[in-house]
């Protein structure tokens, strides 16, 4: 990544709740009523990058906007409709009725063959698919760990504890080069990509906007502590079988050292960090607020969804 913080750009408008947030934004135009958010469709283009764009001015901003805004009370009203919709269709897509142990040995569980994003990447994959998905990545990996540490005020003890110690990783246990989005910058380099933050937001498709939304979501808001924990827990216990498959992927293609040591990182990193959320992050919540076990088996089923989503899409878009 640049040396040089640079903000980025507000994106293009998708349609009439993005046009009037970012019109908003600009200084110009009226902010779209909430009704009309809560009437859109939930995992739409428009509503989600209007979402992201509320959310992004909690993390770098936009070049051009104020930075009071961040607390604008119409605009918060706006952002609070398009939550509302966003994570009633989160809440009755993510059904699941098993124990919290159960999906969560769920979550270790490997197929002999998979049919999902990391599977086809690394049989068949060839570089322009690794582009296209790093471009779609970027979106989160270029602010890896920053939604997390959200939920961190709002844990105690053991929860806490084991929650920064993978935190502290994730922001490159106190060197600059080995924070987790600069790897994927170096990844992105590799790949013949622009590494500037919320350079590829235009190109971002409404299933990856709403995996880093959800993100925002559940970290922004205190009362979706033990969701951000379930999200948090079924990133890191998924990761390290699925980074081991993009590692072989990079290799293959020869994208590049850079590329393949990103994932090669998170082999590691991830299998370590799997069991901290396990015995401690969840242990820890769950021995101080028992109550937060069905909100943690949401985070975790609601992110598979999204998830799921994400794949059918660029699977669908690349076979076309």
């Amino acid at each position: 990544m640049s040396r040089h913080r640079t903000d980025p750009s507000l994106p293009r408008a998708r349609g009439a709740l993005s046009a009037g947030v970012i019109d908003y934004l600009q200084g110009h135009g009226a902010l779209p009523d909430p009704g009309a958010a809560r009437a859109a469709e939930p995992h739409g283009d428009d509503l989600q990058l209007a979402l992201y764009v509320c959310y992004e001015l909690h993390y770098r901003g936009f070049a051009g906007v104020r930075p009071e805004l961040e607390w604008d009370p119409p605009l918060l009203a706006v952002r609070a409709a398009l939550e509302d919709r966003f994570l009633s269709a989160l809440r009755d897509e993510a059904t699941e009725t098993a124990s919290l142990d159960d999906i969560l040995d769920g979550l270790l569980l490997e197929p002999v063959r998979g049919t999902g994003l990391s599977w086809f990447l690394q049989d068949r994959g060839e570089l322009r698919h690794l582009r296209d998905y790093a471009v779609q990545r970027s979106l989160y990996h270029l602010k890896e760990a920053d939604p997390h540490a959200w939920v961190l005020p709002r844990l105690s003890g053991r929860a806490k504890a084991g929650m920064a110690a993978i935190e502290y990783d994730e922001f490159g246990a106190g060197r600059a080069d080995r924070v987790h989005a600069q790897l994927f910058a170096d990844l992105m380099t590799d790949l013949g990509l622009d590494t500037t933050y919320g350079r590829y937001l235009d190109e971002g498709c409404a299933p990856m906007l709403a995996l880093v939304n959800q993100m925002s979501l559940f970290g922004l808001h205190r009362r979706l502590r033990g969701a951000l924990v379930g999200h948090f827990a079924a990133v890191e216990i998924t990761s390290s079988p699925a980074s081991r498959r993009l590692a072989q992927a990079m290799k293959r293609t020869g994208a590049g050292p850079a590329a393949e040591f990103f994932y090669t990182e998170h082999v590691e990193a991830d299998a370590v960090h799997e069991q901290v959320v396990r015995r401690d992050v969840i242990g820890g919540l769950l021995e101080d607020e028992p109550e937060l076990a069905a909100d943690i088996a949401f985070g975790i089923t609601a992110t598979s969804c999204l998830e799921d989503r994400l794949g059918d899409r660029l699977l669908a878009d690349w076979r076309a």
